[in-house]
């Protein structure tokens, strides 16, 4: 039976967890309706004149994470979070596969869709094509991570099963894209395909904090490694689907293939 302090800690940190999706869904989401509105046509203008708010967007989880862990914890609890970014994990060449694992799914899947009769010709590799890609590939992980793995899903795994947490908070993050996605421009279809490869590459996240000892470095770098293979960067949607049906396998073959991972505390 839970003593009365250690049930009062678990209220806290539900509230707290709850406070957090509430500040990073709510924030992102409403800085960022007008330009999706306006790509949508229901404001004049276009979206681009409207995203002066765009780096508060990308931050929300940052700043809700800050907000929840002072209440929960302190300044102290939230010096620790950050300080997540620099911890190695207890054995570095994590991070490096972490870098390289998007890339080296969507390339898998590539080759197996070259394999497809009738198949159009898609590129391999969507690189940062430009210097804002470049900063956006560091600065867009560095915003996001600390929040979605440094605090959210620690709480969520003290509460539910690994693949449970996983889809929980994938479903939660690609809510958080929604008006991201529609503000770019983004055709519905690549919205919805988008939403989906978030939603299911929570898992790959999932699998590398469980095997990293929760290490927000590799986290980090996990989220840079599939900004390295950016398919938003087309219009088609042959790019979009085939690497979500790629973080799909994977996300099969890490459940089934690492059932440690995944296995309930």
């Amino acid at each position: 039976m839970e003593t009365p302090k250690a049930v009062l800690e678990n209220d806290l940190a539900a509230r707290t967890t709850t406070l957090f999706f509430a500040v990073a869904l709510g924030l992102t989401n409403v800085v960022l309706l007008p330009p999706a509105l306006a790509a949508l046509g229901v404001l004049p203008g276009p979206p681009e004149s409207l995203m002066a708010g765009a780096p508060i967007a990308i931050f929300g989880p940052t700043i809700a994470a800050t907000i929840a862990l002072r209440r929960e914890g302190g300044w102290p609890a939230v010096r620790d979070l950050f300080a997540g970014l620099v911890r190695l994990p207890a054995q570095p060449p994590w991070l490096l596969l972490a870098l390289v694992l998007p890339a080296i799914t969507c390339l898998a899947g590539r080759a197996v869709y070259s394999l497809v009769p009738g198949s159009e010709d898609v590129p391999w590799l969507f690189l940062p094509g430009d210097a804002q890609r470049v900063i956006g590939a560091i600065l867009v992980p560095l915003g996001e991570e600390i929040g979605w793995r440094g605090y959210a899903l620690p709480r969520l795994l003290a509460r539910h099963r690994p693949l449970r947490a996983s889809l929980i908070l994938g479903v939660l993050w690609a809510l958080w894209h929604t008006c991201m996605l529609i503000s770019v421009g983004s055709p519905p279809l690549l919205v919805v395909l988008g939403m989906v490869e978030v939603a299911i590459g929570s898992v790959m996240f999932t699998w590398m904090h469980q095997r990293t000892g929760g290490s927000l470095l590799a986290a980090v770098l996990l989220h840079v490694g599939v900004h390295l293979h950016n398919t938003s960067q087309s219009d088609d949607v042959a790019p979009l689907a085939i690497a979500t049906v790629s973080y799909a396998v994977l996300a099969l073959v890490l459940v089934v293939g690492d059932r440690e991972a995944f296995a309930s505390e």
